[in-house]
């Protein structure tokens, strides 16, 4: 990425202050996602990581992983699988649960859209704890499919989530555009 399209992206990411709690900085895309200019060059970004990591398919993580994912997905030429929080999905899913900081979640997919040769990309607009992104890499192995990496927007390196990820990344990539 040139220093000018990593320039325009952090133009367009709004800091938050005490948004969703206290004390917490929110990092918002959406002036991003409505700017078409920056909106593009994102999507081109992430189109050719999953073209250099050998990608056939993406997985988005609810919610904002939908946003980004599906146009990767299109302007890749690739199929798009959205992972979801338990409950969402009608019919057989397989589901995973995984820890947060104060409790538990659980996130879901349907297994039939994953199969046994998919090298899949796991799309994020952040990376923060690794908790979601390490449940969708176990549910894409269990799904029989091959994870071909993890591509995030921004990755929040003070929260340490790349090295609670690294187990489950097996050795795929972890791709992150910007690092604060």
């Amino acid at each position: 990425m040139t220093v000018g399209t990593q320039e325009l992206l952090l133009s367009r990411i709004r800091d938050v202050a005490d948004y969703p709690k206290p004390g917490v900085m929110f990092k918002d895309i959406t002036p991003l996602l409505a700017d078409p200019e920056a909106f593009a060059a994102l999507t081109g970004m992430l189109a050719a990581l999953c073209e250099r990591h050998e990608a056939t398919k993406i997985v988005g993580l609810e919610a904002r992983g939908f946003i980004l994912g599906a146009p990767v997905a299109v302007r890749a030429g690739l199929g798009f699988i959205p992972v979801r929080k338990a409950g969402k999905l009608p019919g057989a899913t397989l589901s995973q649960a995984y820890e947060l900081e104060y409790g538990q979640a659980e996130i879901e997919v349907h297994a039939e859209d994953l199969r046994a040769g998919d090298r899949v990309m796991v799309i994020d607009d952040v990376l923060a704890t690794g908790g979601t992104a390490g449940a969708s890499l176990e549910l894409i192995r269990r799904a029989g499919a091959d994870v071909a990496g993890v591509a995030v927007l921004m990755e929040l390196g003070f929260l340490g989530g790349r090295a609670r990820l690294e187990p489950a990344l097996r050795g795929a990539p972890l791709e992150a555009l910007i690092t604060l």
